[in-house]
């Protein structure tokens, strides 16, 4: 087991939603401040190669933990393909490649629940990763991100390099990212719940037939994950982490709007995409490798979530997805 206290970290991502929640979980852990590296957007590109060799001259890492990525929902998902690919296969690609020039012990990739297959069986099993294509809207951004998974198999087959692979549902909670373009499914709904109140408009808009399914996890429960994934595994088995439950956007869609005291009705645009039809994830491999579960209830984490919206909404408007 890799005590995470005695090494120096660099956390690509560190800043932003989920890496928020890991620094925390390494705090409760013993890890100092000063032992981590955190690089920020606005001052290192990590799509740049000579960026991440400067980044790891600089920080001279032990352990890499790889949350940085180039994110939206279905519609920013639409708009930037192109983009997406090449941001999320750029900075793994440079990041792993020089871990090992530099001689890191360890690298953790977060992996996404959008490198499914399309039809994968409900619910989603690791062994099913690579058994079909990706859900088309957000196949670049989910290919991108598993080839990475490829790539680690090799480096440690043939290197020795270390690392782990967790694969998170959508995640949730205070402090997500809510911006009208890149948001995922909770907070653009929550945001849209709130304004419509404010407003005083009788319904709002909803992508989609609302008949798609999706698994949600609290933000503290997947950096727990992540944690215990770079404590205790040393080879890129893909491991799930998801909440537990399956739920129908139609549905979540009704939690939403009682959780923001919203009254109007709910209208269904379906000449836009449901995305991947359905969304439930396996979660016994996690709990057998890392002795992990999920255990933030899901109603307290949604409310918290909308609370925490109302409260910082105007600083919170225009904040981007990727970190």
């Amino acid at each position: 087991m890799t005590d995470l206290a005695t090494k120096r970290i660099v956390i690509t991502g560190g800043a932003g939603f989920l890496g928020q929640a890991v620094l925390r979980v390494l705090a409760k852990r013993g890890v100092r401040p000063e032992q981590i590296v955190v690089p920020r957007r606005r001052d290192l590109d990590l799509t740049v190669e000579s960026n991440v060799e400067a980044l790891y001259a600089a920080a001279r890492p032990e352990v890499v933990i790889h949350l940085a990525a180039e994110v939206g929902g279905i519609g920013a998902n639409m708009a930037h393909p192109g983009r997406f690919f090449f941001a999320n296969m750029a900075m793994g690609l440079h990041l792993v490649e020089h871990a090992r020039r530099a001689g890191v012990e360890k690298f953790v990739h977060t992996g996404t629940v959008c490198a499914y297959p399309k039809h994968a069986p409900i619910p989603f099993s690791e062994a099913d990763i690579w058994n079909g294509y990706p859900e088309e809207t957000n196949a670049p951004y989910g290919v991108a991100k598993k080839a990475i998974f490829v790539m680690l198999d090799g480096y440690r087959r043939e290197y020795g390099l270390a690392s782990s692979v967790v694969v998170p549902v959508n995640l949730f909670g205070p402090g997500d990212n809510f911006d009208t373009a890149s948001s995922h499914v909770i907070p653009a709904l929550i945001r849209k719940c709130e304004e419509a109140r404010l407003a005083g408009s009788p319904d709002v808009v909803c992508w989609g037939t609302g008949s798609a399914t999706r698994e949600f996890l609290h933000v503290d429960d997947a950096a727990e994950g992540v944690v215990r994934a770079a404590e205790v595994m040393e080879e890129p088995l893909p491991i799930n982490l998801g909440g537990g439950k399956e739920i129908a956007i139609r549905d979540l869609v009704v939690k939403i709007a009682q959780a923001c005291d919203y009254p109007g009705s709910i209208v269904w645009d379906t000449t836009k995409p449901d995305g991947q039809p359905r969304r439930g994830l396996d979660i016994s491999r996690a709990r057998d490798l890392l002795g992990w579960q999920p255990n933030q209830d899901f109603d307290a984490g949604l409310a918290a979530t909308v609370a925490w919206w109302r409260q910082h909404q105007p600083a919170a408007a225009c904040r981007v997805g990727s970190a």
